[in-house]
């Protein structure tokens, strides 16, 4: 029976990797089934002759508890990044400076989860994700499930390769697919659905989200050149990307960036850059390392994905301010890995500065690979079948006649019952960012609103008796609804910030509610205060300050304030659990880069609890920069004003 495991191990990895790798099956998927279940059998009966390289091992099991953290033999850091052709040959006199006669390898930018594969004579022992560069987390079951992954090398090597985990374009449509068909939430793009994927407990889910990889890095180097370290990871049959290329000069690279700056929606899975790395291994070595990055590397990181799409239609909508905001109706175009079928295009200002018109075709780019957004008619396309884009005068929901702002740009609806305005109104009330009520999320509040549960911000905290009425609704059962309720109570201890925030008071956003939040203390006082006192704060200027003693002034706003005390909110500021560090204290603050111990809001909220200011651009006024992996232009930015630099690890050692 040994004999016959050991050569149906040996056809059935053979098989894997034809399919996988060569795309050349040699076996029907009849015939491989039929010999996985016959050896599947067999290990059952006869589990001493089971071998670490079985595939079936790849078949998955339930992890208990967390992911547990691995700490990386040599760390794993990130890539500085350049954005544009003059920074590429920035980055190449740099090294001119300090070495001659080197060349370049060239690879595609995978976009999905940096991992580390551990080999011991041959066989896969061990799988990491990078998490921080110096621990990670242990995904070695996941990567089992992973088919472009060998269990066995083609040769009894001990060693470690880094590389990425991905999920094909057709992987990702088809997962979603799925989970729409289960009323399941839809992952963004396709790299979160592999990070998602390689993380899970129960790797049984990691194999059916169908993953693959690409090896890139070699730890421990076996010859003299990068690129010859990748054709040896390739003989001992792990996968690297097919089109990397070894350039002879900067000239070479450019040449490359720019020919898969073109092609690369034509790839079946996702790029967002090029990684450009100095060949020889002698002259990495003595370029070394700063704290953060390899001096001889850097990522040419792509301009936001542009496409063209058609501008259908403009619909106008109503937010809780009032303000009217016209959206562009698009026919559906995917941008950056999603579904794009809406854009905002502001104002009127925006929409005459762009000269657009319905029935245009458009350039539609997703802004920070995140935001949609219309650039602007292409104008070889027009027919003069397109029509004049007009903006509304009255309001799409109560039909009332349209106000123009102060700053004569935004139209706003004065209705203040406005049904719109309403519903807007307690979305933002319960919103995660302001009362955090989980369960009240856009469409249940709609439906309740027109069902008549919740009229005002009030109603919510008396759906407790309407429980008869919500256990009839469709997909409300009595542990949804307790559930619910939970939540609701809970909001009633959360401190007065966020109340501030929820009521909507026209131009206070969180930054702002928290000021006026521990400035007073309590809601009363605030609403004592004057403009004259007001305008003083920091970063309340006279036209929020007129707001806020405006909405004060307002004798129904007061009568909401006195019931949801009766009712039992706490109108009071509550600093306890607040991390307070003076190093921050009057600091005016950049972040940039994606952080593993905080993220952003996290961070956000320390700086301002310690009386600190988050900026959103980098300035001679900027006192500090914190940068994580990928920071960007900003990150640029502050090298050049020489700016104060935290990374993840300085800023980890300051707050501790």
């Amino acid at each position: 029976m040994k004999n016959r495991i050991e050569y149906l191990v040996e056809v059935l990895n053979k098989a894997n990797y034809e399919y996988y790798i060569l795309d050349n099956p040699s076996l029907t998927d009849q015939e491989f089934d039929n010999l996985l279940h016959e050896l599947i059998e067999l290990e059952a009966k006869y589990p001493e002759f089971k071998t670490l390289d079985s595939p079936t091992e790849r078949i998955g099991s339930k992890i208990e508890g967390d992911l547990k953290k691995v700490t990386h033999s040599v760390g794993m850091l990130s890539l500085s990044n350049v954005f544009n052709e003059d920074e590429l040959k920035n980055f190449d006199e740099r090294l001119k400076k300090e070495i001659s006669n080197f060349t370049y390898v060239c690879e595609l930018k995978i976009d999905g989860l940096a991992v580390s594969l551990k080999y011991e004579n041959g066989y896969f022992v061990g799988a990491a994700t990078r998490g921080d560069g110096i621990t990670g987390e242990d995904i070695t079951n996941n990567v089992k499930t992973i088919k472009s992954v060998p269990l066995r090398l083609n040769e009894n090597v001990s060693l470690e390769v880094r590389g990425e985990i991905y999920m094909s374009k057709l992987s990702f449509e088809n997962l979603n697919k799925k989970r729409a068909s289960l009323g399941l939430s839809l992952f963004q793009n396709a790299r979160n659905a592999a990070s998602g994927s390689v993380r899970q407990l129960d790797s049984k889910v990691t194999k059916e989200r169908n993953l693959a990889i690409f090896l890139y890095h070699l730890v421990t180097p076996k010859n003299n050149g990068h690129y010859e370290d990748l054709k040896y990871i390739e003989s001992l049959g792990l996968v690297i990307n097919p089109y990397i290329k070894h350039c002879k000069n900067i000239d070479e690279v450019i040449e490359f960036v720019n020919e898969w700056q073109e092609k690369r929606d034509t790839l079946p899975y996702e790029i967002d850059g090029i990684v450009i790395k100095v060949n020889e291994l002698n002259y990495q070595r003595e370029l070394g390392f700063t704290n953060k990055y390899p001096k001889w590397a850097t990522a040419y990181k792509f301009p936001a994905t542009k496409v063209i799409t058609k501008l259908e239609d403009v619909i106008f909508t109503v937010g809780r301010t009032g303000q009217i905001t016209p959206n562009a109706v698009l026919a559906p175009a995917k941008v950056a890995g999603s579904t794009i079928r809406r854009a905002t295009l502001h104002n009127e200002d925006y929409i005459r500065s762009l000269d657009l018109k319905i029935g245009d075709y458009v350039y539609l780019q997703k802004a920070g690979d995140v935001i949609p957004e219309v650039l602007g008619p292409v104008l070889e396309k027009r027919d003069d079948s397109e029509k004049e884009i007009i903006m509304i005068a009255n309001c799409p929901i109560c039909d009332t006649k349209l106000i123009l702002s102060e700053s004569e740009i935004d139209l706003f609806c004065p209705n203040e019952l406005c049904p719109a305005r309403k519903i807007e109104g307690l979305i933002h009330f319960a919103s995660r960012n302001a009362m955090n009520i989980e369960g009240l999320g856009e469409r249940i509040i709609e439906d309740f609103y027109n069902l008549g549960l919740i009229k005002n911000i009030a109603d919510i905290y008396h759906l407790n008796d309407h429980q008869e009425d919500l256990i009839e609704l469709e997909g409300f059962g009595q542990k949804s609804i307790n559930n619910l309720l939970t939540s609701i109570e809970n909001s009633k201890t959360n401190s007065l910030e966020k109340v501030l925030f929820g009521l909507g008071i026209k131009g206070i956003g969180e930054k702002n509610a928290k000021i006026l939040a521990k400035k007073y203390k309590n809601i009363y006082s605030l609403m004592d205060s004057n403009e004259e006192e007001l305008v003083l704060i920091n970063d309340i200027g006279p036209i929020l300050a007129k707001n806020i003693v405006d909405y004060f002034n307002n004798q129904e706003n007061i009568d909401l304030i006195n019931k949801l005390e009766e009712l039992g909110l706490n109108l009071e500021y509550n600093s306890v659990g607040e991390q307070v560090y003076e190093i921050f204290s009057g600091k005016n603050i950049v972040l940039t880069g994606s952080l593993i111990s905080y993220t952003r809001e996290e961070l956000t909220k320390i700086i301002e609890d310690s009386d600190g200011k988050v900026s959103g651009s980098v300035s001679k006024k900027t006192d500090l920069v914190i940068v994580g992996d990928d920071p960007g232009s900003k990150y640029t930015k502050a090298l050049e004003l020489e700016l104060e630099i935290w990374d993840e690890e300085n800023l980890k050692k300051m707050l501790n």
